[in-house]
């Protein structure tokens, strides 16, 4: 499955979290680091919900670049 991750820039460092998977949030000092620690987060979660017979949502998040005159 793919999941749409949302990294945001912050005055410590990076987040990132998983609209798809509710509570799925990492954070780290560089960007690299913040992918690589959310990616391990998904897993987890994802074995969370498995463990205690949760439905694995389908990914329903997409994304798209808008372009505004400013």
């Amino acid at each position: 499955m793919k999941y749409v991750v949302v990294y945001e820039q912050t005055p410590t460092g990076w987040s990132a979290y998983v609209p798809d998977l509710p509570g799925c949030v990492a954070a780290g000092k560089e960007r690299t680091e913040t992918e690589r620690i959310i990616r391990e987060a998904i897993v987890f979660h994802l074995e969370g919900l498995r463990e205690n017979d949760v439905p694995i949502p389908e990914p329903g998040t997409w994304t798209e670049t808008v372009e505004v005159a400013g």
